[in-house]
C-alpha cells in the first residue's frame, strides 16, 4: 500500500471521517458522494454538491454546481455493499478530480473505508484527532 507525500495530505481529521461515515450511514441503500477539502494537509471538510443525484447504483455529482472558489483535494463516496474497490467509472473520477479519493462501504465503520490516489491505487491516509478553528471570514 502507497503512503501518500507528506507535502500533500498528512491524514484526515477524525472528526470528518465520522462525519463521511455517518453520512455514509444514513444515505444507505443509496450512494453518497461529495469532495473533500484540506487545510495545512488535513483534510478536514466534505463539501456536498446541490443537484447530487444519489440512487443504489450509484451517484453523480453536478460540477456545474460547485461554487465558484472552491478547491478540493479530491473525492469521497460510499458503496452500498461490504466492497470498497474502485469501478471503472470511480477510476475515471480519480483522474480527473484530484489525488486523493475515499470510498467508505457497508456497514459504515472505522475498518470500512479505503483511500486511493488519482490513478486508484490504494494509498494510507493517517487518522488524525485534530481541531480546526473556524473563522467566518475564511476563504470558502
Amino acid at each position: 500500500m502507497k503512503r501518500v507525500s507528506k507535502r500533500y495530505i498528512k491524514g484526515i481529521a477524525k472528526s470528518t471521517l465520522h462525519l463521511i461515515l455517518e453520512i455514509s450511514k444514513s444515505s444507505y441503500p443509496n450512494e453518497f458522494s461529495g469532495l473533500l477539502k484540506e487545510k495545512d494537509g488535513v483534510v478536514n471538510e466534505v463539501i456536498l454538491i446541490p443537484g447530487t443525484y444519489s440512487s443504489t447504483k450509484g451517484a453523480l455529482m453536478d460540477f456545474y454546481n460547485i461554487p465558484i472558489g472552491i478547491r478540493t483535494v479530491g473525492t469521497v463516496h460510499s458503496h452500498p455493499s461490504i466492497i470498497y474497490t474502485p469501478s471503472s467509472v470511480d477510476l475515471a473520477l480519480f483522474r480527473k478530480k484530484g489525488s486523493v479519493h475515499i470510498i467508505t462501504c457497508y456497514p459504515y465503520d472505522n475498518k470500512s473505508w479505503q483511500s486511493y490516489n488519482s490513478n486508484g491505487e490504494k494509498i494510507t491516509i493517517p487518522v488524525i484527532d485534530i481541531e480546526f478553528e473556524y473563522r467566518d471570514d475564511e476563504e470558502w
